[in-house]
């Protein structure tokens, strides 16, 4: 458990769908969370013992981690609560290569350069070939899933 003022981080085992409307804000398709929720571990960020956001790792090897999905509360964003999930997720797994996929969404890749991601490859089409409806992202509609490594 992380804790930093009035907010608190604490991984979660049962009856994680609880979390499922901020985890469906950084993935907006239930299906495609069901896919990794059961196997992933869940982090929660707890602001004054409320949830206001989460994080999913999962671990695809003994040397290699998934961040799945990483969501902060819209009210909350820009406060630093998601540099604190990531950090805490990335310390959970300090000896682990780190990847994680996303939308080209300019805030989002510059709030993971920031953070020492880099890019390692692009999954073509993985947006609208597996969600039924387009997501669109400050004026971007998403195609492509970019993939960003951190050692």
């Amino acid at each position: 458990m992380a804790t930093d003022d009035n907010f608190i981080i604490t991984k979660v085992d049962k009856d994680k769908k609880q979390y499922l409307p901020l985890l469906l804000i950084g993935d907006e398709s239930e299906i495609m969370i069901d896919r990794y929720l059961d196997s992933g571990t869940l982090y929660v960020g707890l602001f004054n013992g409320k949830p206001i956001a989460v994080c999913v790792t999962l671990n695809l090897d003994p040397n290699t981690v998934e961040i799945k999905n990483l969501a902060v509360e819209e009210k909350y964003r820009r406060h630093g609560y998601g540099h604190r999930m990531l950090g805490y997720a990335e310390s959970q797994h300090s000896n682990k290569k780190i990847i994680l996929g996303t939308g080209e969404t300019p805030s989002t890749l510059r709030f993971y350069k920031s953070r020492g991601y880099s890019y390692s490859h692009r999954i073509p089409n993985f947006f609208t070939d597996n969600y039924p409806t387009p997501i669109i992202e400050e004026g971007v509609t998403l195609c492509d899933m970019i993939y960003l490594e951190k050692q």
